[in-house]
């Protein structure tokens, strides 16, 4: 019988195919003594199947190459964890086996990951991954992996791991369906760049039943399961003509009749480039610097090691126009050097532009590391403060660029509603506004991205949230001044054509999603655009939004 489902579309594309589920069990050892006399025998098991695990995982890396062998690579780091490894050998001290210690000790880590916000979140599957493969090879039992298939077939899974991923044939898997993960989680990740259709959060997608025919959109997020042969045309008809409106769709973003929205790119570093200028980005939207400072949590990366890589991502844009994000520290990114380790609420304490007013020190590094890499360069360079709360922030910021001497662009971005309320007021101290849209929906309905359970007050489709983004972008335009979005709501084509009916000037998104950006913006005129934005503030619920907007936009 035929039944729509529906996830988190996180990867662009239509597969059709049937079901193959790949085994995610959980090896659970015993949990029994060990005489005190074995503990060392023990602690060197544990050391050898740790250090055997990220040798694999490296292994696996360098075959995969690309964005895969760094998120690999830094599995295997996970796994050889200092503070993790001396967790498993107090336990083995005190007379847990080897491979119960193991188990116990990345159970406790898994759960201050869960709760440390959405991206340390993310990582659990790559969390239980590794110990799941420690745990097998300590018992001497197969770790359960993608199943063997002569015919392309639909992946379902509770999660998969990077190692998984990694080394999935493209030819065999058509599309991929968890149960968990989310939009920043490894498994979208490597989709994305795979170019493979996924959907994740998918309620009780591992009860799907093996072999039936299934239609991922990866787009929509929606899941037909059983579709009908009629069905099945259809959507192989809708794929073919987004593919055919891909490849007609080249140059910068902008509407039917002529109006500009640049679409950008965001990017984490320069190895995220080549995949931005392959996808025809305009420029980068947001550089997410703090993964310059992940690398290593206890110091922050040197000035000469700063401009390295700033410089590496500018050079890449002659003349187009880079926005960077100062460090943004805290909540689900700590830093062992600068961010408390006691707060009780992360999401709401001394994150993003409140840690670096507290730390002065760190901000200046960052900002003149910024204007050395920018040096002699025509591109635009734009460099903003995340978490701004009010005017007072934006001042403070505004004040710390001129100190360090960048000659550059200074702007805010707008995360929390008070700074879209407003906005009026903090672009009298800066020039511009960026929505971070992931971030302003979880303040606006006080809902934690990483609770299942609340995903509907998450959809960037909420009007109160395109209420909010409107606001912000009125004002900008009031002021004669930019206002962009760079979270996940710019990758979503439909909802890019309302941003642009809002107000606002560019979209922000992961290189993978902006020739399809770029195609649906091309549809339609600004007009459109505009009476779609209306429609959807109009309604009373996100689904009734992208509803009314889909009508206004396909003409019913």
């Amino acid at each position: 019988m035929e039944k729509t489902l529906r996830g988190v579309g996180v990867s662009h594309g239509v597969a059709i195919g049937q079901v193959r589920h790949m085994g995610t069990a959980v090896l659970e050892p015993p949990a029994h003594q060990i005489p005190t006399e074995d503990a060392p025998r023990e602690q060197a098991r544990a050391r050898q199947a740790v250090d055997a695990v990220a040798a694999d995982l490296i292994a696996r890396g360098t075959l995969a190459g690309g964005e895969a062998q760094a998120v690999l690579e830094a599995q295997a780091l996970m796994a050889q964890d200092p503070e993790l490894m001396a967790d498993v050998e107090r336990r083995i001290a005190v007379g847990s086996s080897a491979e119960r210690a193991v188990y116990d000790a990345f159970a406790a880590y898994r759960a201050l990951l869960a709760s440390a916000g959405e991206y340390l979140a993310g990582r659990v599957a790559d969390l239980d991954d590794v110990r799941n493969r420690i745990v097998a090879r300590l018992l001497g039992v197969p770790m359960p992996g993608v199943p063997d298939s002569d015919e392309p077939y639909v992946l379902f899974a509770r999660d998969l791991a990077p190692a998984d991923t990694a080394l999935l044939d493209p030819t065999l898997v058509l599309g991929f369906v968890t149960e968990e993960g989310g939009p920043t989680s490894h498994s979208a990740i490597l989709a994305r760049a795979m170019g493979v259709p996924a959907v994740v959060a998918l309620p009780n997608a591992t009860e799907v039943a093996e072999g039936v025919v299934v239609a991922v959109d990866g787009s929509s997020g929606e899941v037909l399961i059983a579709p009908s042969a009629s069905m099945q045309d259809e959507l192989r008809q809708l794929a073919a003509e987004r593919k055919a409106a891909l490849a007609a769709s080249s140059g910068p973003g902008r509407t039917s009749d002529g109006h500009l929205v640049p679409l950008l790119a965001n990017v984490g570093g320069p190895a995220d480039v080549p995949a931005a200028l392959e996808a025809g980005a305009e420029g980068v939207g947001l550089f997410r610097t703090e993964f310059l400072f992940l690398d290593d949590s206890k110091r922050a990366p040197s000035e000469e090691a700063q401009f390295e890589a700033y410089r590496k991502v500018l050079e890449a844009f002659p003349e187009g126009r880079v926005v960077v994000r100062v460090l943004d520290a805290g909540a689900d990114k700590p830093l062992e050097f600068l961010t408390p380790a006691d707060e009780p609420n992360p999401a709401l304490g001394v994150r993003g532009l409140r840690t670096l007013l507290e730390h002065p020190e760190v901000l200046q590094t960052q900002l003149r590391a910024l204007a050395k890499a920018a040096d002699g360069l025509p591109v635009h360079l734009e460099v903003m403060a995340p978490m701004v709360a009010d005017r007072a922030d934006a001042k403070a910021f505004a004040q710390a660029c001129r100190e360090a001497g960048l000659q550059a662009k200074f702007g805010a971005m707008v995360e929390i509603p008070s700074a879209a309320l407003r906005a009026r007021a903090i672009l009298e101290e800066v020039e511009f506004l960026s929505l971070g849209t992931n971030d302003l929906a979880q303040y606006t309905f006080a809902a934690d991205r990483q609770v299942g359970a609340l995903a509907r007050l998450q959809d960037p489709w909420q009007p109160a949230l395109l209420d909010l983004i409107a606001a912000a972008a009125g004002a900008a335009k009031a002021a004669g001044k930019s206002c962009g979005v760079c979270g996940e709501a710019a990758a979503d084509p439909l909802l890019a054509c309302v941003l642009t009916g809002l107000g606002v000037t560019s979209l922000s998104m992961g290189s993978a999603s902006i020739p399809y950006v770029r195609a649906s913006l091309a549809t339609f005129t600004l007009a459109q655009c505009q009476r779609a934005a209306e429609a959807a503030r109009a309604a009373d619920s996100a689904e009734e939004a992208r509803i009314a907007a889909q009508q206004v936009l396909s003409g019913e």
